[in-house]
Order: C-alpha cells, then structure tokens, then sequence
C-alpha cells in the first residue's frame, strides 16, 4: 500500500493511479539505493571487491511491484509459493528478470516450477531432486529451457531440519553428488537462513564451512545463498554471493482486502 505524504492525508483526495504508481515507484527506488549502499559498505568492511548479488524477495507483493522494480535494474526477484510465482511470471513474461524458488518445495510443485525457475535455493531432499530432474527435462524437450541451478538448503539449527528446513550438514555431498549428476540441473551452491535467536556470524561462519568441504568435491559449486534484511552484512563478511533481501526493498507485506 503506498504511503500518503503529510498532504495527501489532510487533504483527503486519494491520489490519481498514475500518482500513486510514481509515488511506489519513488519509495522504490529509495529503499533500493539504501540497501544497494548497505551492502557495498558491508563488502568494503569485509575486504572483497566481489560485490554479491542481490535477489529481491516479493512474495505477499503485487506483480506490479516487480516490474516496477525490474524499471529500476532489478533483474533477479525471488519467491516463496510456487503458486503465486507460477501467476507473476506468466503476468510478466514480457520482462527480463530471473526467479528464483527459495520457498520449501514439494516434489509436486516440480513440474510447475520448472516452467519459470531460473533457480531453486532449497533443495534439501532426494526426492526433489528427482522430481526437478524429471520436470526440468521434460521441459527442456518443450521449450529449450536452461539447466536449473540448484542450491542445496543447509540447516544450521542444531535440530536440524526441524525449524526453517534445510538438510543436515553431514548429507550436503549425498544430495550435492546426486543434483550433480542430473541432467537438467547444475549445481550452483549452497543457501540457509540464520536459526532464530541465534548469532548470525557464527551460522553462516559454519555455512562458510560447508560451502568449502562443497567445493572441494565440486569446485563450480560456488554459490552461498545467505543473509537478508535483519542480517545481510554478517552474510558478506562470510562470503555469501548471493543476497535474499525482501522487507527492506518491498516495506511491510500489504493489506489484505
């Protein structure tokens, strides 16, 4: 919902479309810029010169939103539901952005998500795996579609698995060797949420370390899918290459109704 400006609200005449599209569009590109200078702080005080990329997070926010934000150079939107993604990307096709899957997914969601996912960054199962495998090629045969990068959802709750999803450490390679041997997947990383209460630092310390014993059996697994808004600059300082960032860009899910 677009906030109203100190006389809009005393005024009591509703901006027209138009002027409410420019208004969001202007909140927008604030929040944006203010995030894009976070994270360039952030990759300065790390001491990288690799700046990560950034996902925005739409879920719960209006199609309109991301082609809102793909004017302003978003070009990689992530999403939650598979079937609120299926409906946005079909509404914008007509844009030059990725989406990428970063909900948890069943194995019979594959075949719909195969249709618009540039990524998925919550691999966690054997068995999705082997439903994205399927789906993937059978949509390769259709519409020529790229390999689907998969990122390998890693618990770092010390119950893993039993909060926010993700797979045990210990069964990272398992499911690594498997998504590498797929046809129709690519293996492009690791991803996970800080635990709840916990220090971010030391949980993406310890993702640091998956993503190294990773490499090491599968060097082009290089991606680290980690931090959002609360915790983005712990993230950089551990080497995430990939940013989840909603809240910060978007503002407060909308009102329902």
């Amino acid at each position: 919902m677009t906030n109203l400006g100190h006389d809009d609200a005393l005024s009591g005449d509703a901006p027209s479309g138009d002027a409410a599209s420019d208004a969001r569009t202007t909140e927008l590109a604030r929040r944006l810029e203010a995030v894009k200078t976070r994270i360039g702080a952030a990759t300065a005080a790390a001491g990288r010169t690799d700046r990560p990329e950034l996902i925005v997070v739409t879920k719960f926010h209006p199609a309109a939103d991301v082609r809102r934000l793909s004017t302003l150079g978003v070009r990689d939107v992530g999403e939650n539901r598979d079937q609120e993604a299926a409906g946005k990307s079909a509404e914008l096709a007509d844009l030059d952005v990725r989406w990428h899957f970063i909900g948890q997914l069943q194995s019979k969601k594959a075949k719909s998500v195969a249709k618009y996912a540039y990524s998925v960054q919550s691999v966690d199962r054997l068995q999705v795996i082997d439903a994205l495998e399927k789906a993937v090629v059978r949509e390769q045969d259709v519409t020529g579609r790229k390999d689907l990068e998969c990122y390998i959802q890693v618990s770092l709750d010390d119950d893993a698995g039993a909060h926010r999803g993700g797979a045990h450490p210990s069964e990272v390679e398992s499911l690594a060797a498997k998504i590498a041997s797929a046809p129709g997947l690519r293996l492009a990383g690791v991803m996970a949420v800080a635990p709840l209460g916990a220090d971010p630092e030391a949980a993406f310390e310890r993702l640091a370390v998956v993503s190294a014993e990773l490499r090491a059996n599968h060097p082009a697994a290089s991606g680290i899918s980690a931090g959002m808004s609360q915790d983005l600059e712990a993230a950089i300082k551990f080497g995430a290459t990939h940013l989840r960032i909603g809240s910060d860009i978007l503002g407060s899910r909308p009102a329902v109704g």
